[in-house]
């Protein structure tokens, strides 16, 4: 019994994040060379070649990605912790007579939970070019539930120690052990931790920084990597950040009220409405609703209306990187649904250019404070820090996040400091398989 037990949870810790080794997606999936399924019909190399760039993970998902097998391998804990009499040969009687059992469903729900929110945060074309992983994804979910139930049930049957619920143990061990298994083809399908060829990579904790703008408050949430490759000569170092901006997108209707609503006596009347901003592609679009006036003042008692009506403008909104290294937001006026005079000067007026700019500048303040790329990085790698791209991403929930990319290099010492560092900040700090 000991020996299966081990065997069994074995197969958790036989392949890691990335690896290329180990289990497969299961019955029922697509598959790809070496009889490996990969979620993906081929029928042309174009057509595979895109579709693997429709699925790859985003630099969010990967750090969330890297946080959900932790639960899973809590989980792993747990069960080992729970069988530890048997793993080592001491007397069976000993399974069943204690309380462990709520610690293993508790960690077992977790991890549950944590690949469900995964899954429901892909985008549609990565669910539709996953369709068959999540499938097989799934029907381990469901074997691991069933199995949990059981053990819950057994491990609470006072008449039941020894034999009885080591068997069942050994159950959720092996349900556990395809959950991760298909954990881990959902990984490698998304190209999360095979990319950096043999790269040592470490979590960077998350960061929250608190914005002040105009007279409204938001927050931005930012996580990432930082990875070293051993093909590159000398200490280089990429990073990988990404900012979560969904409290800048919740509170959008405000921050635009506290720069743009006005009510002048004789001049402008601007009262905004509503205003979103959305993922698209790898630009974010900002679409404001308001109301508006102008009014001409000739003496005390002459004041005429020149303009009335309501309007809605879109601001297509592109991240890039300046000369400077220093991010940049292009903006371009799209779609523009108003009336008359209304609308000719927002498409080719100065209101329109004022609500452009205004809008750029909204949303470049919150990037440029609550992302700055060198800022977020360990002292260590700051001051020769270089940011070389920018843009946009989405999940499927809509959630707007910015990505930013760059690099570092790093004398023998410095590389030596920066990377005790980040292990004794992050213990999940590994090295991704070749």
């Amino acid at each position: 019994m000991a020996a299966l037990f081990v065997s069994s949870c074995g197969l958790l810790a036989q392949r890691g994040p990335g690896s290329t080794g180990g289990g497969s997606a299961g019955g029922g999936g697509l598959s790809g060379g070496g009889g490996r399924a990969t979620g993906l019909s081929v029928k042309d190399d174009l057509k595979d070649y895109h579709l693997a760039l429709a699925v790859q993970a985003t630099g969010q998902q990967v750090v969330a990605y890297r946080s959900m097998m932790k639960t899973t391998d809590a989980a792993d804990a747990e069960l080992r912790a729970f069988m530890r009499p048997v793993a080592e040969q001491m007397s069976t009687k000993e399974i069943g007579s204690g309380s462990g059992n709520a610690a293993v469903d508790q960690a077992t729900e977790t991890a549950r939970i944590a690949i469900k929110k995964f899954l429901e945060e892909l985008s549609p074309q990565q669910k539709s070019g996953l369709k068959e992983v999540i499938k097989q994804m799934t029907k381990a979910d469901s074997e691991l539930a069933q199995q949990i139930k059981m053990f819950d049930l057994e491990t609470r049957d006072t008449r039941l120690v020894g034999p009885p619920i080591a068997a069942s143990a050994l159950r959720v061990a092996t349900a556990l052990a395809t959950f991760r298994a298909r954990e881990l083809d959902l990984g490698e399908e998304m190209s999360i931790g095979n990319s950096n060829g043999g790269a040592e990579s470490f979590d960077v904790p998350s960061v929250r920084k608190s914005l002040k703008i105009g007279d409204q408050s938001v927050a931005v949430t930012t996580s990432g990597i930082i990875s070293k490759n051993p093909k590159e000569t000398g200490n280089v170092f990429s990073a990988e950040l990404t900012a979560d901006l969904s409290d800048v997108q919740r509170n959008m209707t405000d921050l635009l009220r506290s720069k743009l609503d006005k009510s002048e006596t004789c001049g402008e009347r601007i009262s905004i409405q509503s205003a979103t901003l959305t993922p698209r592609l790898q630009q974010s679009v900002a679409t404001v609703q308001f109301h508006y006036e102008r009014w001409s003042c000739r003496g005390r008692d002459h004041v005429t209306e020149i303009v009335d009506g309501n309007g809605t403008i879109e601001i297509k909104l592109t991240p890039s990187i300046g000369n400077t290294a220093q991010l940049q937001l292009a903006a371009d006026i799209g779609r523009v649904d108003a009336a008359g005079l209304l609308g000719d000067m927002l498409r080719s007026g100065s209101l329109g250019e004022t609500l452009r700019d205004e809008i750029t500048e909204l949303v470049l303040t919150a990037l440029r404070e609550g992302a700055d790329f060198r800022e977020l990085l360990p002292l260590a790698a700051r001051q020769s820090a270089s940011l070389q791209t920018a843009h946009f991403q989405s999940t499927g929930s809509g959630r707007l996040f910015l990505a930013l990319e760059g690099t570092f290099e790093l004398s023998s010492d410095e590389a030596t400091a920066l990377t005790t560092e980040l292990k004794e900040r992050a213990p999940s700090a590994q090295t991704v398989p070749r």
